[in-house]
């Protein structure tokens, strides 16, 4: 009888554990706010830092762009998305959203990132000094091409993208108008419509004429002193940011078979916020020849490697206003605010250190 044999058992497989930096802190400097108001309730508190969930990363923030949409999340406003954000209260403390770092963290899971990687795109709480992030919505950050750049680009670089490319469809020979072509959004807009060969008047206020001609908008006109039928017209596309002109007024400058892009809304009530006029939009296009339409953007990979490689080769440049710390983050939102930045704001957690 042959001997019996005798294994050795087999050891459980165990999961690697995810790769990360060492000596990362248990805490972080934030820019937060406990309750919806405006930027002067922003302060800067010590928080626990964030662990990657599954899937995710965690980046060491190196900038963090300022966007329009910061500034409803701030205010709570309008009502209509209190569910989403929280009824009485900020279910998030920290701000922030676009963002550009280092991976220094990797959750479980699959994952194309790794430690050490500069990565820039879509995060969640960014106005801090470290954040999670989902790789669906980042992009590796090209060399040559800076965080505080890079950090424009998740929203409203995308946002730009998006109105231009992929709903306006803008094509060389158009006729196009960009209705606040100065701000985070606009000064994107408009060196996309530029770069694709259209002829592109945009407007903004007199204050920020000189800024949208050198991002090469062939006409300017200031919002105060021009109405649209002394533009240029008609315009083959529109890209209306951030406005609140009614539906009629824009369609009258617009061509028969023209394009229509509303970009966000503003100063249509505490409710609604201008979302009204997006579903006019809506019902109207079912019964007019002109396209007329409202968005909202999505981040992706591929996007987001496009806009960096335009910047990259300089086809697109980044109008930085100013760069503030976390202290800072009021300041800039209040300059948003009213009006008065020539394009982004962008956040550095290190300055406050520097």
């Amino acid at each position: 009888m042959s001997p019996t044999s005798h294994e050795q058992p087999t050891a459980p497989a165990v999961s690697p554990t995810p790769p990360r930096s060492p000596e990362l802190p248990s805490t972080m400097r934030a820019a937060t706010r406990r309750r919806y108001g405006q930027p002067d309730q922003m302060a800067v508190e010590t928080m626990p830092r964030p662990e990657p969930q599954p899937g995710e990363v965690l980046l060491r923030v190196g900038a963090a762009g300022i966007d329009r949409a910061i500034l409803h999340l701030l205010t709570g406003e309008p009502l209509l998305a209190r569910p989403a954000f929280g009824l009485v209260r900020p279910r998030q403390p920290i701000l922030g959203q676009q963002v550009a770092g280092e991976v220094v963290a990797v959750g479980p899971g699959p994952n194309p990132y790794v430690v050490g990687q500069r990565v820039f795109g879509m995060g969640e709480a960014t106005f801090a000094e470290y954040a999670r992030a989902k790789p669906a919505q980042l992009a590796a950050t090209p060399d040559g091409l800076s965080d505080a750049d890079a950090s424009t680009l998740g929203d409203s670089g995308i946002t730009a993208w998006i109105a231009v490319v992929t709903h306006g469809q803008v094509q060389a020979g158009q006729r196009v108008l960009i209705l606040g072509g100065s701000g985070a959004v606009g000064s994107y807009a408009v060196q996309l419509a530029v770069h694709r060969g259209a002829h592109v008047t945009a407007v903004c206020s007199a204050a920020k004429l000189d800024l949208v001609c050198d991002l090469g908008a062939h006409e300017a006109a200031d919002y105060r002193t021009s109405t649209l039928a002394d533009l240029a017209g008609p315009f083959e596309v529109i890209i209306d940011i951030g406005g609140n002109r009614p539906l009629a007024q824009l369609r009258s400058v617009l061509t028969p078979q023209g394009t229509l892009v509303i970009v966000g809304g503003e100063h249509g009530g505490r409710v609604f916020g201008g979302l009204h006029r997006n579903l006019i939009a809506d019902v109207t296009n079912r019964f007019t020849r002109q396209r007329l339409g409202w968005m909202f953007a999505k981040t992706t990979t591929a996007d987001l490697t496009e806009l960096a490689r335009l910047v990259s080769t300089g086809a697109l440049r980044v109008p930085i206003d100013r760069r503030v710390g976390l202290a800072g983050v009021g300041e800039g939102l209040a300059a948003m605010q009213r009006g008065t930045l020539r394009g982004h704001v962008v956040v550095c957690p290190a300055q406050d250190r520097a």
